[in-house]
């Protein structure tokens, strides 16, 4: 979610990072694409992850759409999102897909680029063991001291690192739907990503998660005492998770419109062609990692609600950039202009 986690490493001033990225641009060791970072955009580097929420980019390229693009695709695999900041910063990026926090990361840094589309809204599911998800019947919020009372330990949660994704929607959801000290109510137990979170939940290190598909799908297939409790879109509206970044050379460049063309039409496919999406997906991530049938059966899920449409996520990006900047992820809270730039999306429809 897949959202990756924030390394504690990227709070470096503003001024350091533009410091360090300028130095990167003028030594000129950035490969074909300097648009990211000002110069001629002779082509179009795309970071991407091999995880769920970037369904729009398996398609793309499993459906040649791509190829449609006036520039050539050198297509970038990061796994995980502090390393395409990375790259941003030395301006060796001019598109990527990768989760909102480090998107806010990199604009935070100064870097010239906005979102200019989502990817997938409300993708998250709060999950507990069934023994708290019967406390929860009786007890409502309360449920967690229940369970510390009746256990002499306080639930854990298991999920991605402080700051990401799955961590500020916990947090969210522990404080400000329910009231509780997240830091006081349960612990939080910071794990490496989403295979991390599923191994923790079968060898019963964890009482619950944060997580986003096919984990749910799995755990459903596979039996697991830890199911849902609560998802996304029953306390926060249009909750942002993987988007499309782009550089500033790229919006005033005609690719930058064609890309969210074919952005739309992989959307388009997702949603009116799950089978066909579901193998694009398997094809990309690996099918030992992500069977077809499997890919198949999360896209039925709840949490798969595939957009492109920006605003789609704009209510609930400005509740995580509360939160990036009170977290230290950002020195500054980022408003909606800050972030997005909904004119390439709205011309498609002129």
């Amino acid at each position: 979610m897949t959202d990756t986690p924030i390394d504690g490493g990227y709070r470096a001033s503003r001024r350091r990072f533009l410091r360090a990225t300028g130095a990167a641009v003028a030594a000129g060791g950035v490969a074909g694409c300097l648009g990211g970072a000002g110069g001629k955009l002779d082509e179009l580097t795309v970071a991407y992850m091999p995880i769920y929420p970037d369904m729009q980019y398996f398609v793309m390229q499993e459906e040649g759409y791509l190829d449609e693009l006036s520039l050539d695709v050198k297509p970038r695999e990061f796994s995980d999102g502090p390393s395409i900041v990375k790259a941003y910063a030395g301006g060796e990026i001019d598109v990527a897909m990768f989760g909102v926090l480090p998107a806010m990361i990199v604009i935070d840094r100064g870097i010239s680029a906005k979102v200019t589309a989502a990817n997938i809204k409300e993708p998250m599911m709060i999950m507990a063991h069934e023994d708290l998800l019967a406390l929860w019947e009786e007890h409502g919020p309360d449920a967690f001291a229940a369970f510390e009372a009746e256990t002499g330990r306080k639930f854990r949660f298991g999920t991605f690192p402080k700051g990401s994704v799955p961590d500020i929607l916990l947090r969210y959801w522990l404080s400000d739907v329910h009231g509780l000290d997240p830091e006081s109510a349960v612990d939080i137990i910071e794990l490496g990503g989403a295979q991390a979170v599923w191994q923790a939940m079968v060898n019963g290190e964890i009482d619950g998660t944060s997580i986003m598909e096919p984990v749910p799908t799995i755990a459903r297939e596979e039996g697991s005492p830890i199911k849902r409790l609560a998802v996304a879109s029953e306390f926060m509206e249009g909750q942002p998770a993987a988007v499309v970044l782009m550089s500033d050379a790229v919006r005033d460049h005609d690719v930058g419109t064609e890309f969210l063309e074919q952005h739309v039409k992989a959307t388009e496919l997702i949603n009116d062609r799950p089978d066909r999406a579901a193998a694009d997906a398997s094809a990309v991530i690996g099918e030992r990692t992500l069977p077809v049938e499997r890919a198949r059966k999360a896209l039925d899920s709840p949490l798969s609600n595939f957009v492109t449409d920006p605003r789609e996520i704009e209510n609930g990006t400005k509740i995580f950039a509360e939160y990036a900047a009170e977290l230290g992820k950002t020195d500054a809270k980022l408003s909606t202009s800050d972030v997005f730039d909904y004119s390439l999306y709205e011309s498609l429809d002129a």
